[in-house]
């Protein structure tokens, strides 16, 4: 497999599912262990939400009262385990990330926008006082892709095609897409992704692939080949209605 393959098929991965096992080192209580010598942190993981930004950054919105807070304010070092293999019968066939990096609160209002555009339902806390969003600065990637199938990328490798003004964009894009062209949406989610239901949304857009959302199902599109710049998603999106009809 090349590399840019590799990447790609991480980068997809991630992309596609909106959670993770969060890895931190939770600071041991002095008390824990008064015979033992100095404490050590202890490896610590859980289940958190995830959202991705354009550059593959992951977004996790974190209460101040969550262990992971606690964790992260001593040593900023995280790990994330983004699980591909659901539904396999053999799971250990299927692919599955650990994304290394380094988490800082980062309460940017466009973070926040694509966090609770990927959970809508986060949108009734994400304003409370103690809880913050955190950009996770990648570091490296581990990648199972299945049996022999195991490869270590950097943060060079890992990273996205950029486009010139989509981040910018994309709220307005997304919105547009969902209020003016649900038609669209749908037959993103039923003629080229082959899933069932009505109601599926927009809830992101970046240069590689569009998110989709019905309920608690996530999906995700991605393109033949990444935008180069906001102003051709307009032209894309009406390529891939006529390509669905076209399907259907």
């Amino acid at each position: 497999m090349q590399p840019d393959t590799i990447s790609r098929e991480v980068r997809h991965l991630v992309r596609r599912l909106d959670r993770a096992a969060l890895a931190t080192a939770l600071p041991a209580e002095p008390a824990a262990a008064p015979d033992s010598g100095p404490a050590a942190p202890w490896p610590y993981a859980s289940l958190v939400l995830v959202a991705v930004d354009h550059d593959l950054s992951p977004i996790l919105l974190v209460s101040d009262l969550a262990e992971h807070a606690r964790a992260i304010a001593a040593d900023d070092r995280v790990s994330l385990l983004f699980d591909g293999t659901g539904g396999l019968a053999q799971p250990l066939t299927g692919a599955r990330a650990t994304l290394l990096g380094r988490a800082r609160r980062d309460d940017d209002p466009r973070l926040v926008a694509r966090f609770v555009a990927r959970h809508p339902d986060a949108a009734m806390y994400a304003g409370f006082r103690d809880f913050h969003v955190y950009r996770v600065t990648l570091e490296r990637a581990h990648l199972v892709a299945g049996f022999g199938k195991i490869h270590w990328l950097s943060r060079d490798q890992l990273a996205a095609p950029a486009a010139d003004g989509l981040a910018e964009a994309e709220a307005d894009i997304v919105a547009h897409m969902n209020d003016d062209h649900a038609d669209a949406v749908q037959l993103y989610a039923t003629r080229l992704l082959g899933l069932d239901g009505e109601g599926w949304r927009m809830t992101g857009l970046d240069p590689e692939g569009l998110d989709l959302r019905r309920g608690g199902t996530v999906a995700r599109l991605a393109f033949e080949a990444p935008l180069a710049a906001a102003a051709d998603a307009r032209k894309l999106l009406v390529a891939l209605v006529a390509k669905a009809r076209a399907a259907g």
